[in-house]
């Protein structure tokens, strides 16, 4: 069975929503997967494995990769680590800018979040032009940690985030792809 078609119960269960948030543009939510208990399980135990290296930490972005990350970190016996919007930890944090498509934004993490040298899997729901995900690998790699795999549960292949990220030396996996998205 090709690996497309070995996904398509995921796929299934994501929802297609047409001209959001914007016209021309189709939002893939995952909340639909998210109420089906199966298709969570699914997702995170084809998410496992996929997982390549060895991990610590899963580092997980907000906020639909909180939801994937605890459940692979315990799966693992790794911790989890949130990678917020800038200003929402309390304590000290270190963070790092993107751009956006007008703009930019800040992600962040607490500074003593990752111990220097822990292998840290990045995870979140969908990857797409790859920014926020980017911005994540450079954070971690800021605090010291070693990133080495992303994981997602949809890849948009058109956007080129995933080839961007593969670029940053990572190995890539998602479950599923919607191309000309």
């Amino acid at each position: 069975m090709a690996a497309a078609a070995a996904n398509d119960d995921i796929r299934r269960r994501i929802r297609t929503i047409p001209d959001f948030p914007k016209p021309g543009v189709q939002f893939r939510d995952i909340t639909t997967l998210l109420l089906d208990p199966q298709g969570l399980q699914l997702s995170v135990e084809r998410m496992l494995d996929q997982i390549a290296v060895p991990v610590d930490i899963v580092a997980g972005i907000e906020a639909r990769g909180f939801v994937f990350a605890p459940a692979i970190a315990l799966a693992l016996g790794a911790g989890v680590l949130l990678i917020r919007k800038d200003g929402k930890l309390p304590g000290a944090t270190i963070a790092e800018e993107y751009a956006l498509e007008y703009g930019t934004d800040r992600i962040a993490i607490h500074a003593d979040a990752c111990t220097p040298g822990a292998n840290v899997l990045l995870v979140d729901d969908l990857i797409a032009t790859g920014g926020t995900a980017r911005a994540a690998v450079r954070l971690l790699r800021k605090a010291g940690a070693t990133v080495r795999q992303a994981a997602f549960v949809i890849e948009l292949p058109d956007l080129g985030g995933a080839e961007m990220l593969r670029g940053e030396n990572l190995a890539v996996t998602s479950l599923v792809q919607f191309a000309g998205d």
